[in-house]
């Protein structure tokens, strides 16, 4: 069941930076799956509310189509989980501002055409934005800062 992600009581202590989440580590954390790794899961649940993990909205479009094609399957409905899971209380959400779409562009050839990921990279990239991504192909092409949590 989806749930707003609320900072920790070790939230008041020192976190790390705040990363931009990518689709699957978001759906992870906040379902909590093991898949993410407890590390993770804690850094993320440390931050404080003022420094919640920032999401692409091309991230909401995409769970949708993902529970859509009956690839993602939620305990409860979809509106539900979004609304939960996009809380300002569990992330921030970054729009296509001007400044990421240009950096679309700027994307080289050799990185691959799916949309989403293309979004995201470009937004990390624009914002400055360590990434959490466990997608390979975003990680061997070494376009983005990972975080480490």
């Amino acid at each position: 069941m989806a749930r707003v992600r609320k900072p920790t009581t070790e939230a008041r202590r020192r976190a790390p930076e705040s990363p931009l989440l990518d689709t699957h580590a978001w759906i992870w954390w906040i379902e909590q799956d093991a898949r993410l790794g407890a590390k993770e899961i804690a850094a993320l649940d440390a931050l404080p509310v003022d420094r919640r993990p920032f999401l692409s909205d091309i991230s909401l479009w995409e769970v949708a189509t993902l529970v859509e094609l009956g690839r993602l399957v939620l305990d409860v409905p979809l509106d539900e989980w979004l609304d939960a899971a996009a809380h300002p209380r569990s992330v921030r959400l970054l729009g296509v501002s001007p400044r990421i779409a240009a950096e679309i562009a700027r994307l080289p050839d050799t990185f691959h055409r799916d949309p989403a990921d293309r979004i995201i990279v470009a937004t990390s990239r624009a914002q400055h934005i360590p990434l959490l991504t466990h997608d390979n192909r975003i990680r061997r092409s070494r376009l983005v800062t990972m975080w480490h949590g």
